[in-house]
């Protein structure tokens, strides 16, 4: 065989490679189960011992292996394997513009900003682009004919290369660079302050085309803190404080309000504002001391438009700050305090910080010392100057850390902030600092909770799901297939070893739904023996020689092969293309896969069966059992196809008219909103939970958001469903709504458990085990992606199957039968989402699974229309439509034996695979069916009824027909 010595060369260099990337993973994993298997459940125990055979080194002479670097190097586990947090952080855009045009309060830029706000929440544009857009048309209805350079707007000691006469054009580009630069500054920043939390095998990367950050960080406990050092700008700034002398007579003329409007305002009007302000109890230089439990009321008057038009001259742009933490003395209450703002709500220092350190005061207090840089210390000196004698408040994103008296004036930029810190809370404020600041602010616009024990969880049912599916294909195909089977199945061993080796080496991150793709990628490879097996099988029925069958057998395979697998891999990289998270890791490896499985059960097979042939040695392509099976099977379904058509179109009327009436159970993904999946130690009445937690949210004008709790998995668990508070992206925003879902939750808590443990569940523990949030502009994005990802797949492979088959026919078939499988799929999740006992929501995961139907299904058209392809050139004494139900007939083992074991893997992993992916596999499970079925009577018959064109035939369906073909061009 040709090419054999540099097959054989390939396959070596690359398993060396593989097993070189996945020896630290064996070493790491080897290290850790010992030292647990003496150590059992204690923590500290554990520790010691991995920190005691740490010091072990593996020596194999190429390389020398110990813990420490076998850990960096491992293979990456994604949340849903290990636990741990992913979160999507968003820079504040509008500050960064802010930052340009120098705080600019020119109301032609000040409109422009806020109609962008506003354009972005159903935009999937940059921010900037939608300014641009947005000027442009604010400029042109005030017709004040301002250009870009103007000094008011981005003309500015900020940007020194724009001149007066700069073009927009060019003022455009600048400004696009700055805000690249600056998106790209953030990122450095967020990536040293996640090396100072010592996290093992983080991930941070770009979102390329937008001003966002996703962070993966697998086993991260402590979340709160993870999302506090993530968005926390590290921007000080000081401001002067106005005292209660000055506010206290507004509060007064607030709570007079509150009796007269308080509905419009979302409060109670029996709500005593005086009363919630404990004006007798107010510490230092504060106006307010507000129990926890009142913030939130506090917070809706002051911040209703009411309150700010009734705002006297002197707290015009006054900004209401809460402090940092409770004090000492007042542990259940926070302290309010009035900041002078101004216009551009610009603070008088906003410089970054050189250095911080902990240390202590006088009192033995924690504080943190810190130096400015050379801009911070000149302000703040000029600051001191002006305020001797005076308050002045240290903020960090809008909360004081502390309001004291300046006694004297601060020349040199040290200065120290107190705040009744801990030690932890001392030295994340000093890893903060220390690792710079963010260029504007950011808030997390979707996160990915998962605790330690689902991941452990997780970790076992892929586990499991991928044992019983690969047990499955390998008893079938050695049954079905006899020699060649373990040939297959040896192919298939070293598949899945390049596929693990690759990922681990291009640093790929392994996820459930990743495990699903290499499932599948297992199911591709045995498409790929099945094709190869079949067509030997017709040759020895021909009467050929056992090494001549073989040869054609993969002569004529190839062809079908790779259009199958190409078609497959157009919408694998489509998906990786337009989806984001796990879906990427799905696509990731069905890439990988689908490129090993070529070279494996193509090539390599090719290599090991001709090696055994060439010695003279037999191998079997069948067993007694399936010997003749489907041999000489003929069916009429090119006759048969008008019922089919009846059929689908009954099935299509009825899946439309169920979208158009019940319509869908849309996911976070695509609606926003928050996800708590929660489990409790007993059974629990879902819909007694719902309206518990339901009473708790209410918006502004006292109104229930909207609240679902349904039962996931069994019924002591339940998954909570809410977008309460969703266009708020602070981490309050995150605590407010978890302390809710406690409270509604709480009778059928364990007595003694705190909001504290309700957030951290671990194994055996009842509580949050997995959150996901999604903010409205990214549920916007994901909406917009996936529907360019379905469009684009199916124009994709419109071009690629009019390339290759050269009939626009045949692409218009394709394309139709795909619809068909979308619209039924649809249908199906339009019927049945209230009455499945799993998850049957659209959002990523079901564009995936779509997209990954249609991979499968035009794999499996391609199949048939290569068959009719071949006969088109060889049986031209046929009818057209016995040529087709003979190309049909004569593949119908290939689709049994592909099918049959796809649906065998996915149920496997529908079972046994966990929650997460039951609707995920439900969809496939659908979509394989339906799409073996269109790829007969939809695609292929389509193609059929446009390639006979107006001829009419009078023996259409005749096996043995001997009429000349015409076939429309």
């Amino acid at each position: 065989m040709q090419g054999k010595g540099l097959v054989t060369l390939v396959a070596i260099v690359l398993g060396l490679i593989c097993l070189n990337e996945l020896l630290p993973s064996f070493y790491a994993n080897k290290i850790e189960n010992e030292a647990k298997a003496i150590a059992g459940d204690n923590q500290v125990k554990y520790r010691a011992e991995l920190a005691r055979l740490s010091k072990d080194t593996l020596n194999l002479g190429f390389t020398k292996l110990d813990y420490a670097s076998a850990k960096q190097k491992e293979m990456k586990l994604g949340l849903d394997l290990k636990g741990g947090i992913n979160v999507l952080l968003e820079i504040n855009q509008r500050d960064l513009v802010n930052d340009l045009s120098n705080y600019s309060t020119n109301p032609v830029l000040i409109e422009a900003l806020n109609r962008t706000d506003q354009a972005q929440k159903n935009s999937s544009k940059q921010y900037i682009e939608d300014f641009f857009t947005q000027f442009e048309a604010v400029n042109k209805e005030k017709g004040t004919n301002l250009k870009l350079a103007d000094p008011e707007i981005f003309g500015n000691t900020n940007l020194s290369e724009i001149k007066f006469n700069t073009p927009d054009d060019q003022v455009k580009n600048i400004v696009r660079k700055k805000i690249d630069a600056s998106v790209g500054t953030a990122y450095e920043v967020l990536r040293t302050r996640i090396d100072k939390m010592g996290v093992t095998q983080p991930n941070v990367q770009r979102v390329p085309g937008t001003g966002r950050i996703l962070v993966e960080m697998p086993g991260i406990k402590d979340i709160d803190r993870v999302k506090k050092m993530l968005a926390t700008s590290a921007k000080l700034q000081f401001w002067e404080v106005q005292m209660g002398q000055e506010v206290l007579p507004y509060f007064s003329e607030l709570n007079q309000l509150v009796r007269a409007k308080g509905d419009s305002m979302g409060v109670s009007k029996s709500t005593n504002l005086v009363n919630l302000i404990q004006l007798n109890s107010t510490p230092g230089n504060a106006v307010a001391n507000v129990k926890l439990s009142d913030t939130a009321v506090v917070n809706k008057i002051l911040n209703s438009a009411i309150a700010i038009k009734a705002r006297p001259v002197n707290l015009k742009y006054t900004q209401f700050m809460w402090g940092y933490k409770p004090e000492t003395n007042t542990s259940n209450s926070l302290v309010l305090y009035a900041i002078r703002g101004n216009i551009n709500q610009k603070a008088p220092v906003d410089g970054a910080v050189e250095s911080a350190n902990i240390n202590y005061d006088q009192l033995g207090r924690i504080v943190v010392d810190m130096q400015m840089d050379s801009n911070g210390a000149r302000d703040w000196k000029t600051m001191t100057e002006k305020n001797k004698g005076k308050v002045v408040a240290v903020s960090l994103d809008n909360r004081v850390y502390t309001a004291p008296m300046v006694n004297e004036v601060i020349p040199n930029g040290r200065t120290q902030i107190s705040g009744n810190f801990t030690q932890e809370e001392a030295k994340d404020l000093v890893d903060v600092l220390g690792a710079g600041k963010l260029p504007a602010g950011a808030k997390i616009v979707q996160a990915d909770v998962v605790g330690p024990s689902l991941g452990a969880e997780s970790i076992h049912d892929g586990v499991m799901s991928f044992l019983i599916a690969f047990a499955v294909i390998i008893v079938y195909i050695i049954f079905y297939y006899g020699g060649a089977g373990i040939y297959a199945v040896i192919a298939m061993v070293i598949n899945l070893f390049y596929i693990f080796g690759i990922m681990d080496s291009i640093d790929a991150t392994l996820t459930l739904p990743g495990i699903a793709g290499i499932v599948l990628s297992m199911a591709m490879a045995v498409d790929a023996n099945v094709i190869i097996y079949e067509r030997t099988k017709e040759e020895l029925f021909r009467g050929k020689g056992i090494l001549e069958a073989y040869k054609d057998g993969f002569k004529h395979a190839i062809s079908a092969i790779i259009d199958g697998h190409l078609t497959t891999l157009i919408t694998a990289i489509i998906l990786y293309v337009f989806g984001t998270g796990p879906i990427k890791g799905f696509a990731v490896t069905l890439i990988i896969g689908l490129i090993m499985t070529l070279f494996t059960s193509v090539l390599l097979s090719r290599v090991m069966i001709f090696s055994r042939l060439e010695k003279g040695k037999s191998l079997s392509v069948w067993t007694a059992p399936t010997k003749n099976l489907f041999r000489n099977t003929w069916i009429d379904f090119i006759g048969k196809r008008r019922y089919a058509y009846i059929f689908s179109a009954i099935l299509m009327v009825i899946s439309i008219g169920s979208i158009a009436v019940n319509g869908f159970k849309y996911g976070i993904d695509f609606t926003g909103g928050r996800n708590f999946v929660v489990r409790f130690e007993k059974p629990v009445d879902a819909t007694k939970i719902e309206e518990s937690i339901g009473k708790l949210m209410k918006t502004t004008d006292g109104k229930n958001n909207m609240v679902e709790a349904k039962t996931f998995g069994n019924t002591s668990q339940l998954k909570i469903t809410t977008d309460y508070l969703i266009d708020d992206e602070s981490l309050k925003a995150d605590q407010t709504v978890e302390q809710k879902i406690y409270e509604g939750l709480k009778s059928d808590l364990p007595a003694n458990m705190t909001l504290a443990d309700f957030k951290a569940a671990d194994k055996g523990h009842a509580g949050i085990v997995s959150s996901t949030k999604v903010g409205p502009t990214v549920a916007d994005d994901i909406t917009t992606h996936g529907i360019l990802a379905v469009a684009a797949s199916l124009i994709g492979i419109f071009i690629y199957i009019l390339v290759r088959f050269d009939k626009w026919q045949f692409s218009l078939g394709a394309v139709a039968g795909l619809f068909h499988d979308t619209v039924v799929i649809l249908g199906v999740y339009s019927l049945f989402y209230k009455i499945m006992p799993f998850n049957m929501e659209i959002n990523q995961d079901f564009i995936a699974a779509i997209l990954t139907v249609i991979g499968y299904s035009i794999n499996d058209t391609v199949i048939i229309f290569d068959r009719i392809r071949e006969y088109l050139r060889e049986k031209k004494a046929l009818t057209l439509a016995g040529l087709f139900d003979d190309s049909i007939s004569s593949t119908i083992g290939r689709t049994f034996n592909t099918s049959f074991t796809t649906i065998l893997v996915i149920l496997a992993i529908f079972i046994f695979g966990g929650d997460n992916l039951r609707g995920f596999m439900f969809c496939l499970l659908i979509g394989i069916g339906f799409g073996t079925y269109s790829s007969i009577f939809i695609a292929s018959a389509t193609a059929y009824d446009f390639l006979r064109g107006k001829r009419h035939e009078e023996n259409p369906h005749g096996k043995s027909s001997t009429d000349n073909l015409e076939v429309a061009k």
